[in-house]
This record gives structure tokens, sequence and C-alpha cells, in this order.
């Protein structure tokens, strides 16, 4: 089964490019290569800051686009992995080895196969 862990992190602990780097980039690479490792990883990236995505929405057939994230919150999406794991304990239990998971939080979803 396949999940994505998805990395929320505060604005200042954001390790995207050409951002504040409040948070060992190390951490990171370690938790990405103990998944590799583990032979669990199946793929990842890391986002650019919120403020550099745009929301579309269609609106009586119109396009409307807004600079910015689609909500305004104290976490954003920083990244994401995709693991190939036996079950959701499994999962849920490299969430939480996770860098964001201290202080900010981790989403796990199991992914559709199609």
């Amino acid at each position: 089964m396949q999940y994505m862990i998805m990395n929320y992190v505060r604005p200042d602990e954001f390790v995207g490019e050409g951002t504040p780097d409040n948070q060992p980039k190390e951490a990171w690479k370690a938790y990405t290569q103990a998944m590799i490792d583990a032979g669990v990883m199946v793929e990842g990236n890391a986002l650019h800051p919120a403020h550099t995505a745009t929301t579309v929405r269609l609106r009586d057939g119109q396009r409307e686009i807004a600079d910015g994230p689609y909500a305004d919150t104290k976490e954003h999406l920083g990244g994401y992995y995709i693991i190939e794991v036996p079950d959701l304990d499994t999962a849920l239990d490299w969430a939480a080895r996770n860098p964001a998971a201290g202080s900010g939080a981790v989403e796990v979803r199991p992914v559709v196969m199609r």
C-alpha cells in the first residue's frame, strides 16, 4: 500500500530554497536516507515556500487566479514523500520520525492506486 506523508512546517522553519533554514537540513537528509535504505521510499520532493503558490478556482465558468496558497494557515506544506509499506501503522511509524512532527504536523493519507 502506498501512503503520502505531507510535511507541514511553520514558515520560519521552511527548508525550501531561498528561505531561512532554522531546521537542520541534515535531519531531513537523514530521514530521507533512512526511508531509501529501508526500501520504502517511492518518491518525494520539497516545495518552494507557500508565498510562491498560485491558487486557481472556477466560478461560474470563469477562472479566478490568486497569488498565494489556498488557505492562510500557521503551517505550510513544505514537501511530501510517497512511501510503500504494508499498512497504516507502518506509515504512521515513518511519519513520527519525520522532522516536521516535532514542531509542525505530518499528515498521512493512503494513495488511490489506479
